[in-house]
């Protein structure tokens, strides 16, 4: 048997457009990729290959992509599959997650969805038999042993094989999407669809088309009658992110569903009943909007049946040097470089660090030390370097906003100067301490104040 190639990937499309794109995302974001243009050439190039997962079109000429789907599960079970559907296939992907498809994605296909979904399909502790649920010290495709964490995966287990709403709440980067995921990969509803719909990112006018769906004709730009999230999401799971920027109209109306389980198209004055469990994430403090009339109380008590809280990354420090070499890890094998390993010294760095931005703000540092980082090991010099090139505000001084007061540009200025000056250092405090003309006492006492790490003492 042909031993299976972790970072190659079949796209199967008789669109050469579609595919020919797909191929090319698939090999930016770092992994190999071959294609084919039906049922019978795509079966044998997974015969041939063995690939690590297949990205599946359900309409092909020589047949359907439940065709390929249930040819892979009597050659290769458990190979994960991540079906694309277009318009009017919806219900047939729901057909393909029932018959073994791993998770599913709508055309036109973005790079960074797509990306993220084939992500989340190969990562076997989502998907996998019970005892694969821990990895790299984690579960549920999350890593970290800490009190907290450890609370977390107990709350999952007791939410994943209810009906029960669940309100997520955390800072933003924490990973809530993450813990939404995971009920619904060990929920009774695991082979339904998982939908997603962040509120946020949707303008407040269309947000109820997103979620209801439209007729055509409804309003300026509806030319042909559309699904909302809700009908997309029947008979499994719909996750709403940021559910604290939803405006109060829309809000009326998701309540309405959740009490009566119809929906209502946009245009339309008939009803659909729709079987949808609501996952629910916000980084807002939602009784503090309810306060200042932003928010419906009464839909907050049907969302908030269970809530989740989920620890900022600075409250577990003790995660940080193992979430970091995980992200190490993945993020070496998406560019298709030699693995690296943290040194002690950067790892113990790491874990004093104040991460505003949490577990994505870590990945996202970990992802540029691999490209900079050019030998095995990652040192506190180059984590130190990389702290540098964080982005800042655009403005006046030093990378200051202009809308700074004194106060906060003078407090921007101390950090970056005292930061610059210990990866001149090494992270010594002694060396510069001394560098600066002011007391090792000081400068802990001012690091400490500017959310400075403290790396070492000598």
């Amino acid at each position: 048997m042909v031993a299976a190639d972790k970072s190659l990937i079949l796209v199967i499309d008789d669109d050469d457009i579609v595919r020919a794109t797909s191929v090319a995302i698939l090999k930016k974001g770092g992994y190999q990729a071959v294609d084919a243009a039906n049922v019978a050439e795509g079966l044998r190039v997974f015969s041939r290959l063995r690939p690590a997962g297949v990205l599946l079109d359900l309409r092909l000429p020589d047949g359907t992509g439940i065709d390929v789907l249930q040819a892979l599960q009597r050659e290769a079970p458990g190979t994960p599959v991540v079906v694309v559907s277009g318009v009017g296939t919806v219900s047939e992907a729901v057909e393909a997650m029932r018959v073994g498809a791993t998770d599913f994605i709508e055309k036109p296909v973005e790079a960074d969805s797509l990306l993220r979904v084939l992500e989340r399909a190969l990562r076997p502790t989502l998907f996998g038999p019970e005892t694969d649920r821990e990895t790299d010290g984690g579960r549920f495709g999350m890593v970290g042993r800490s009190d907290p964490m450890r609370r977390i995966y107990q709350l999952i287990e007791m939410a994943a094989p209810t009906k029960c709403r669940v309100l997520i709440c955390g800072e933003s980067g924490s990973g809530k999407e993450l813990i939404a995921r995971a009920i619904h990969a060990l929920s009774p509803r695991r082979a339904r669809p998982f939908v997603e719909l962040n509120c946020a990112a949707i303008p407040s006018e269309l947000i109820e088309s997103e979620m209801f769906g439209h007729l055509r004709g409804a309003f300026t730009g509806a030319t042909a009658d559309r699904k909302g999230r809700f009908e997309t999401a029947h008979t499994g799971t719909l996750f709403l992110d940021e559910l604290g920027d939803m405006s109060l109209s829309a809000q009326a109306k998701l309540l309405r569903v959740l009490q009566e389980g119809v929906i209502s198209p946009v245009g339309s004055s008939d009803t659909r009943a729709v079987d949808v469990r609501v996952l629910a994430a916000t980084s807002k403090n939602i009784p503090e909007e309810i306060a200042r009339g932003a928010f419906r109380e009464d839909l907050y008590h049907r969302l908030n049946v269970l809530t989740i809280n989920v620890p900022p990354l600075r409250t577990r420090r003790q995660d940080v040097p193992e979430l970091a070499a995980h992200f190490l890890r993945l993020a070496s094998l998406e560019n298709g470089l030699p693995p690296k390993r943290l040194g002690p010294r950067a790892a113990d760095f790491l874990g004093h660090l104040p991460w505003k931005g949490n577990v994505r703000e870590l990945r996202n540092l970990m992802e540029r030390l691999v490209v900079m980082v050019p030998g095995e090991t990652v040192g506190h010099r180059e984590v130190m370097e990389a702290l540098q090139m964080n982005p800042a505000p655009q403005g006046a001084g030093d990378g200051v906003p202009q809308t700074a007061t004194l106060r906060e540009a003078r407090a921007r200025f101390e950090r970056n100067y005292i930061v610059e000056r210990l990866a001149a250092n090494e992270g010594s405090l002694m060396r510069t301490a001394r560098d600066l003309g002011i007391e090792r006492t000081n400068l802990y006492r001012k690091m400490k104040q500017l959310g400075i790490g403290i790396a070492s003492e000598d």
